[in-house]
């Protein structure tokens, strides 16, 4: 007499069920690319039958939004915290630029460059690239006033510096793809060294500290 053992499933949430979903969708973004974000893709990824997937997501564009958003946001509080740790605006933002520079980041400068070549063409994508970008430049400007209310920064205009700023490493970040090794430090540090003329500050007052 054989017995046959099904494998149990656990029933999620539709909530936890989403969340799960969209946390796969973005990991495929991060590693692959947004383009290979697609229902039958992410059913795989979850071992889950298509028709799942659709469920929560019946549109692909909308899932693709949401695994760009889900990345960028888990980034933006690694690196800007909304609740900081112990520590002053400045040592806040030579943490920041520790972190945006190096192949560490590299990965999330390939997805912000895949989102923003994609949102040309996909409406959805690009309301949740400009929403991203205005949720980074509000955070960094808080970064800076707070730094201007302590004494430690110098500005007239909080927000275009933090403009200034991100277009900088922006610009970096569009050599990912092909790595800025072969490039001296004044290139590598150009952002950090922006913020520092910017934000009156001496040179490598935002140098990273051992």
């Amino acid at each position: 007499m054989t017995s046959s053992v099904q494998r149990k499933r656990i029933r999620k949430s539709p909530d936890d069920r989403r969340a799960e979903i969209v946390e796969a969708a973005a990991t495929v973004a991060l590693t692959e690319g947004l383009e290979c974000i697609t229902l039958r893709r992410i059913a795989e990824q979850l071992d889950v039958r298509p028709g799942l997937i659709s469920h929560y997501f019946p549109a692909v564009e909308d899932l693709v939004a949401e695994a760009f958003g889900s990345a960028a946001t888990a980034e933006l509080e690694t690196l800007l915290p909304a609740d900081p740790p112990d520590g002053s605006p400045l040592n806040h933002l030579a943490r920041f630029f520790a972190r945006t520079t190096g192949p560490a980041y590299d990965d999330m400068s390939r997805l912000w460059l895949n989102a923003r070549h994609l949102s040309r063409y996909r409406p959805v994508l690009r309301e949740r690239v400009l929403g991203q970008e205005s949720l980074w430049r509000g955070r960094l400007t808080a970064v800076v006033r707070a730094g201007v209310d302590q004494g430690q920064f110098r500005t007239e205009d909080a927000q275009l510096a933090a403009v200034l700023i991100l277009v900088v490493i922006d610009g970096l970040a569009s050599h990912a793809n092909t790595g800025l090794g072969n490039h001296p430090p004044s290139v590598t540090r150009l952002a950090a060294a922006t913020a520092e003329r910017e934000l009156g500050l001496p040179d490598g007052a935002l140098a990273p500290t051992s």
